[in-house]
């Protein structure tokens, strides 16, 4: 059996399709936005690697639930210490995918115990973040910079209840 001459191009044409469709989803941007955006913030190489990658079987496989795959990747993202835009454009698309408050607050704690309580504290802050912004913020964009999330900002610092409190250790 002999392959067509541009099967390949046709797959890899497919692929980014889906990675496209994929950040679309993610970052709650209109599907002919996402290549722009994309190679505005990480240059137009790296941008279409990332939609070969998000088009993936991984992304796809239909052993894992939408839901499921949230749960991996916010855990991938908080393990290496990921934050702001790209962790918040993931905890809305968690929520879209039926993964609620307390549930995400228990990932948290439980990632505290294997991860420590630095990474799992300063992503509970992201959290609560999202939760504060409402159910509005589950569809995607981003309130805070009413551009896409598709890169990191600083952390801004949450003031913590209990900071003026002496001897008080705050993870």
């Amino acid at each position: 059996m002999t392959a067509r001459p541009h099967a390949a191009d046709d797959d890899i044409a497919r692929r980014r399709e889906r990675g496209i469709a994929a950040y679309a989803r993610i970052f709650g941007l209109p599907e002919p936005d996402v290549p722009k955006a994309m190679a505005d913030r990480v240059g137009p190489v790296f941008a279409d690697e990332a939609f070969l990658s998000a088009g993936g079987s991984a992304w796809s496989h239909p052993a894992l639930t939408s839901r499921d795959r949230s749960v991996v990747v916010i855990t991938a993202l908080v393990a290496q210490g990921v934050s702001g835009d790209r962790l918040h454009a993931h905890l809305r698309l968690a929520r879209q995918h039926g993964i609620d408050h307390e549930a995400l607050t228990a990932m948290m704690t439980l990632m505290a115990v294997y991860l420590g309580y630095a990474r799992a504290s300063e992503a509970m802050e992201s959290v609560e973040r999202i939760a504060e912004a409402g159910p509005s913020s589950a569809t995607g964009g981003s309130p805070d910079l009413g551009r896409p999330v598709i890169d990191a900002h600083p952390q801004r610092v949450k003031a913590h209840p209990n900071r003026d409190q002496p001897n008080r250790s705050i993870p």
